[in-house]
């Protein structure tokens, strides 16, 4: 029978982390959890469950999954935020396959509980995201803060029965300081890629975020709280790209001098 290791990243993560191990409780054979020098109880609570605990200065989200499949024992991980937990569904799936792990990668659906409720249209579900899988198959890539496993050419992937239920945000302020912060880093990113934006590159992408999210993937189903969910997130497409844009006119301003 493979063994699986799962492997979770951390950053004062107190609130969220006893209910992710203990999801885990069954179906990985270690727990692999990997902190950012966490001011909370999140180390004493990963090492009273039994996870193998190390700290690791943040570099960005990518750099420190790809450092926290490295501390892991095993090939195979299944990876899982701290803010997330397997579903019963997607525990029952993957010990009917762990025996015989025939693929290269697993995805699973996401379900998002924003502001206490369960998220089933909009963008934010399915939400499709490979998190068991064959490490020396692939690697963490993408762009930050948004990681993704990328597998290599010829790797065979499917699909599994069952969600990984995801805590995303608690509240409104939550939300608004999460979409900050990552439209920041975002900005950073393309700014040092060479991307650029025009004047009206921000307002387009508000606009076909919102109308993605809330028309044409039924964020309208959600009532008050989905138009609030996908406004807030298309608010950050428009914050991500007006940021970029200002540090491209820094730029220029700076070659002038």
């Amino acid at each position: 029978m493979p063994k699986i290791s799962a492997v979770i990243i951390t950053y004062n993560e107190e609130k969220y982390i006893e209910r992710c191990i203990s999801s885990l409780e069954g179906i990985a054979d270690e727990i692999v959890v990997v902190d950012s020098f966490s001011t909370d109880r999140t180390e004493d609570i990963c090492i009273r469950s039994g996870a193998k605990f190390s700290k690791h200065k943040f570099d960005g989200y990518i750099e420190q999954k790809n450092y926290a499949i490295s501390r892991a024992a095993y090939t195979w991980i299944l990876s899982l935020d701290a803010d997330e937990a397997l579903g019963d569904e997607s525990r029952k799936s993957i010990l009917e396959i762990k025996d015989n792990l025939e693929y290269d990668g697993y995805i699973f659906n996401r379900l998002n509980n924003y502001c206490g409720k369960w998220i089933r249209h909009s963008r934010w579900y399915p939400d499709r995201h490979l998190r068991l899988f064959d490490s020396t198959k692939g690697k963490w890539a993408g762009i930050n803060p948004h990681d993704i496993f990328t597998m290599n050419s010829g790797s065979k992937v499917i699909r599994l029965k069952g969600d990984i239920l995801h805590w995303n945000y608690a509240t409104i302020e939550e939300h608004w300081d999460k979409v900050n912060l990552f439209s920041t880093i975002s900005a950073n990113e393309y700014f040092k890629a060479g991307r650029k934006a025009g004047p009206l590159t921000a307002h387009l992408h508000f606009a076909w975020s919102f109308f993605r999210s809330y028309v044409l993937t039924g964020g309208f189903l959600e009532g008050y709280t989905g138009y609030t969910g996908c406004m807030i997130s298309a608010m950050g497409s428009f914050l991500k790209y007006s940021k970029l844009r200002n540090l491209n006119c820094l730029a220029k301003l700076s070659e002038r001098k």
